[in-house]
């Protein structure tokens, strides 16, 4: 059994996702960020970062930190998701990374200097947003001969995904990226997509957007779990 400590953030549904799609028994548990407790002693434990999402495999006590290293780890034990073959798994392994130190982060203070900052900072958000951008039509170009990003569907989609598809939340643009888009679209019909990013509680950020209430009431949470 895993037991996955988490909260609806790309990042956690990257674990969430790969979770659904490998057909795995595990325990969502939901960590309030807006209250602090992915600062406790007990999480911390688990999580030496304060971050989610974390897995606690139960079969063998062993607990993983950081999005990217558990999809890894929950795909070799699958053994689906990523391939065994030297050259496949570094397609894999590169395209996850990339999302890693690129697609995430970007997208991650994007939302932070456009959507959670009292003060407009208009040349942090137009850094952040046009590097997204840039990345997205990396992915973009990829993927206009490929119909998955290490050419074989894998960890490396579900990873991007999950942050691509939040675009308009984070004020990115994807007109004129076809290929970007036929791939996210492609992405929800994936076995476990639809389900992984309800978990662990569901936010329809997308509609959100059209409900001025509920906007503030989500920027208002976030806000408190970018002081803390």
């Amino acid at each position: 059994m895993i037991e996955l400590y988490t909260a609806p953030t790309p990042n956690g549904h990257k674990v969430s996702c790969t979770l659904e799609a490998l057909g795995m028994d595990y325990k969502a548990i939901l960590v309030k960020l807006s209250e602090g407790e992915q600062k406790k002693p007990d999480f911390l434990k688990i999580s030496p970062n304060g971050r989610i999402p974390a897995i606690v495999d139960t079969s063998n006590n062993l607990s993983i930190f950081e999005s990217g290293a558990i999809m890894i780890y929950l795909a070799d034990k699958a053994n689906k998701l990523i391939s065994t073959n030297p050259k496949k798994r570094a397609k894999v392994l590169e395209w996850l990374m990339f999302q890693m130190g690129g697609v995430g982060p970007m997208m991650g203070q994007a939302n932070v200097f456009f959507r959670y900052f009292p003060e407009k900072i208009q040349p942090a958000i137009d850094r952040y947003q046009n590097e997204s951008r840039r990345l997205f039509e990396v992915l973009d170009t990829h993927l206009k001969d490929n119909e998955w990003l290490a050419h074989e569907y894998s960890i490396a989609d579900i990873a991007n995904w999950c942050w691509v598809r939040t675009h308009k939340w984070s004020g990115v643009s994807t007109n004129g990226l076809e290929n970007l888009e036929r791939w996210k679209n492609a992405m929800y019909e994936q076995p476990g997509m639809l389900k992984g990013i309800k978990v662990p509680i569901e936010i329809k950020i997308d509609k959100n957007l059209n409900d001025e209430e509920k906007t503030k009431e989500f920027i208002k949470n976030a806000q408190k779990m970018v002081k803390k």
